[in-house]
């Protein structure tokens, strides 16, 4: 088998199955295991799977910055809004991460709200601008404009002092053995301590994130409140999430 067709055929058991295992390619295909994570890497490069331990996972198709972002799954994404939207009560503080889904969140908040919104994403706290009872912190730091979110030891530090009622967390990935994924080291970081200082946290996924993983990790499927996905997400995706120990909730658009 040419090299170009094993690779075709390894993206093709990533879409089936959702992972690959190197040690069971190698031996179904007659192979060095050697030559399957050389296949494995040689993807991994191109940005076509996140490669693990053993083998390999669909990589998120959610890698680009917040401009490409903004134009991927754009219905599924105002349904996702209006559900966060919907999470949040008057009178909670609620931290609301960077992203598109996040900007939908804030677009569906009635203009009435009284509520106390943390952010270290700018965009979503100019977005806010017109909630004029809405309570907006900024935790300051470096900004990764590939986000447009602050990160750091300042924004971490500032993030201990909080307790919140709830966390509306974006990510990159959602998979029933990777967990809650992103692919930027210190914006992980951010997360994992969001999501420690809040009473619940919900993640709302478009299927570009689902069954997919990025290079660091946040939390595991349990550890979540709730996981928002569209309507249209595949029967078997939803069961190995739900497996995995994940509360799903579906949205129509």
């Amino acid at each position: 088998m040419l090299t170009t067709q094993r690779k075709q055929l390894i993206l093709e058991r990533l879409r089936q199955d959702g992972q690959i295992v190197a040690k069971a390619l190698s031996e179904e295909l007659g192979i060095s295991e050697d030559t399957v994570r050389r296949d494995l890497r040689e993807l991994a490069a191109e940005g076509q799977l996140q490669r693990v331990h053993g083998g390999a996972l669909p990589a998120s198709k959610a890698v680009g910055n917040l401009q490409v972002r903004e134009h991927l799954a754009t219905e599924d994404k105002r349904a996702l809004g209006r559900a966060g939207a919907a999470l949040v009560q008057s009178g909670q503080v609620v931290i609301l991460d960077g992203g598109t889904t996040s900007l939908q969140v804030v677009q569906h908040l009635p203009l009435d709200l009284r509520a106390t919104v943390v952010t270290h994403s700018p965009s979503v706290a100019v977005a806010l601008a017109d909630h004029l009872q809405v309570e907006v912190l900024m935790l300051g730091g470096r900004l990764f404009r590939h986000s447009m979110v602050n990160v750091g030891a300042s924004v971490t530090e500032a993030a201990m002092r909080l307790r919140a009622d709830l966390y509306l967390m974006g990510v990159t990935g959602v998979h029933a053995d990777a967990g809650l994924t992103t692919g930027d080291f210190e914006e992980a970081a951010v997360k994992r301590t969001l999501h420690a200082r809040a009473a619940e946290t919900v993640v709302l996924a478009s299927i570009d994130k689902l069954g997919a993983a990025s290079p660091f990790g946040i939390a595991a499927l349990k550890e979540l409140a709730t996981l928002v996905v569209p309507a249209a997400t595949p029967a078997k995706l939803v069961a190995s999430l739900r497996v995995a120990g994940a509360k799903v909730v579906s949205v129509r658009p």
